[in-house]
């Protein structure tokens, strides 16, 4: 982050949410790079313990094996330490957390204990017909046979409903920012760079 960034603000502490197939990881990691904070991602987070063999990846592989969700106050406990750690004291991107209304009582208690709180949430707008038909063309790039059009459409469905109370509690703080997810990459970039600009975020392009 440049000397004329960290003038205009000090932080940039950001969720970007969006439906599978939005391109949202990709636009995460661009935007983390160009504000120099680290992207924490859930998902990631979980991958690497699994692959590691740790005792938190021993614990989430029993827990999805039986076939259940990873509990709220586990995972929450996961990520404040992972925002507690250095790297994160000037800003983070959050990218699948939170996740339901619980998560985003679990996160504002952690951020308000240090006097903060988010500074904008991206959301990623991406027409249903949209996803379906990226994901549908990943699902054959990668030879997924189990992605199928129903299996899509599922997933799609707990995404709209597990995230739209989270939009609606952010929109009353007034800190989202809905982006067209339609268009290049870069096309995609330099909007979320103006939304975050109009926040005196710092420029991303």
């Amino acid at each position: 982050m440049t000397a004329d960034r960290q003038d205009q603000h000090p932080t940039a502490r950001l969720l970007i949410v969006g439906p599978q197939g939005s391109g949202k990881g990709t636009q995460g990691v661009r935007v983390a790079e160009a504000l120099g904070i680290p992207v924490v991602s859930t998902g990631d987070i979980f991958r690497a313990n699994i692959k590691d063999g740790t005792d938190l990846g021993k614990k989430v592989t029993a827990i999805l094996d039986a076939g259940d969700l990873v509990p709220d106050e586990l995972t929450s406990e996961i990520v404040r330490d992972r925002l507690s750690q250095d790297d994160a004291a000037t800003g983070f991107l959050l990218d699948g957390y939170p996740r339901n209304t619980a998560q985003v009582s679990h996160l504002d208690d952690f951020l308000s204990a240090q006097s903060a709180a988010l500074d904008a949430v991206i959301l990623l707008d991406v027409p249903r017909e949209e996803s379906m038909a990226r994901l549908g063309l990943r699902a054959v790039e990668q030879g997924r046979s189990d992605d199928t059009e129903a299996a899509i459409a599922h997933r799609l469905d707990i995404y709209e409903n597990e995230t739209a109370p989270i939009i609606s509690e952010y929109q009353e703080r007034g800190i989202v920012d809905r982006i067209d997810g339609v268009g290049s990459l870069d096309e995609i970039t330099a909007r979320i760079s103006a939304a975050l600009g109009a926040r005196g975020i710092g420029q991303l392009v």
